[in-house]
């Protein structure tokens, strides 16, 4: 009996009993879809992250105030701890760093934002004119912030696209005036529609020189300062004369640095181990449908006694009565595996015309491993109904026992 014999004999087995066979299938079909569209969702938030910090199109350091043991994380931006960064060592760390190409203080407060009978609550950022090339942000009409004495700020404001749509309407907000809190100042520019960028929703914040944001604030420090790097210069030296200087001036290392590489590494792998997780726990799945194939396959068993009789008296040895058996278990797997990885590739592709800014995608990795993981999954839990198929005695199966 050849292969294509097997093949044949157990295709036809398989569909003898297509309610039977479907259920089987099901099972397969939802593991490799958990499986695939939960690693997709991960690369896709993978990716996402790594845009993000790429679409700053430079090297950058982020200089937060208190001391963060654990390298790696996310600067802290509001609140939680004591504010003790200046706009002076601002000044001195863009003046004293050879590497340093600009160095961008930043303060963030929130209040409420009105013109005329109108207003909303903002976030209000605090920088230079160097932000908008730092964070890639474009102007739509006006002009950024001006450049000038990192402690003179002056009462102007650059609207996000959506605080200048609700404010403004259709009307150019640009030369109008803006009360900020208590404050008046002057629009000067509105930004093109932006979305969310590392986790600030540029299009409902609003914009003023750095001086100005402590003022309105009522503060005497930053947020955090954002260093620049000229082109090739090496983030861990920088980070190293930084510290040299501001331990300097401070007494103590009461600040964080983080360079933009580091942050995108650590990112990448915690995301990476989560994807794995996850991708683990739905494989588990993939197990309960293995063991509803075995349960399959020993009632097929036991419903063929006589059609392995038969096999048996003209001839099939029990290694040909194995491979059958087992070639069933390793279809129902197969096809399933493949019903499953179309399923999945296409909610994936549903997810990303939903969802355009996750650009979700099922790793190649991914691909081959449930594959193998749904074939393999058939063959293990086939194993004992071939072979209980292959131990029978051909005479008392004829008899039907």
């Amino acid at each position: 009996m050849s292969f294509l014999d097997l093949l044949r004999f157990a295709s036809h087995a398989l569909l003898q009993n297509r309610r039977r066979s479907a259920l089987s299938l099901l099972g397969v079909v939802i593991g490799v879809v958990a499986v695939t569209s939960l690693t997709a969702i991960g690369e896709g938030a993978l990716h996402f992250v790594t845009d993000q910090f790429a679409s700053l199109g430079t090297s950058i350091v982020i200089v937060s105030p208190g001391k963060n043991e654990t390298t790696g994380g996310m600067p802290h931006g509001i609140g939680g701890i004591p504010n003790d960064l200046t706009l002076r060592d601002a000044i001195i760390l863009e003046r004293r760093v050879q590497s340093v190409r600009a160095a961008v203080p930043i303060s963030v407060s929130t209040d409420t934002i009105s013109h005329l009978e109108r207003d909303r609550q903002v976030m209000i950022v605090g920088a230079t004119s160097e932000f908008a090339r730092l964070q890639q942000l474009e102007i739509a009409t006006g002009l950024f912030l001006p450049e000038g004495e990192l402690d003179r700020g002056s009462s102007v404001v650059v609207l996000g696209n959506l605080v200048a749509k609700e404010l403004f309407e259709n009307a150019n907000p640009v030369g109008a005036t803006v009360r900020i809190g208590g404050w008046r100042m002057r629009v000067i520019g509105v930004l093109r529609e932006r979305g969310t960028q590392l986790g600030m929703q540029v299009d409902e914040s609003v914009f003023i020189p750095t001086a100005s944001g402590m003022r309105m604030a009522n503060k005497s420090s930053v947020s955090r300062i954002m260093l620049e790097l000229l082109p090739r210069s090496d983030p861990k030296i920088t980070i190293a004369e930084v510290k040299k200087i501001l331990i300097e001036r401070h007494d103590e290392e009461d600040f964080t640095c983080i360079s933009q590489d580091a942050v995108m590494s650590s990112l990448a792998s915690i995301l990476g181990i989560l994807t794995m997780v996850v991708a683990g726990i739905a494989s588990v799945s993939l197990a309960v449908a293995g063991i509803g194939i075995m349960n399959v396959m020993l009632v097929s068993v036991s419903e063929r006694t006589d059609e392995v009789g038969l096999l048996k008296a003209v001839g099939a040895t029990g290694r040909q009565i194995l491979a059958i058996f087992l070639l069933e278990a390793a279809m129902l797997s197969f096809v399933g595996g493949l019903f499953g990885l179309a399923t999945g590739t296409l909610l994936v592709l549903l997810g990303n015309a939903l969802y355009p800014a996750v650009n979700a995608v099922t790793p190649l990795w991914a691909v081959i491993a449930v594959m193998a993981l749904s074939l393999g999954t058939g063959i293990v839990f086939g194993v004992l109904p071939a072979w209980r198929a292959s131990r029978l005695d051909p005479v008392a199966a004829l008899q039907g026992h």
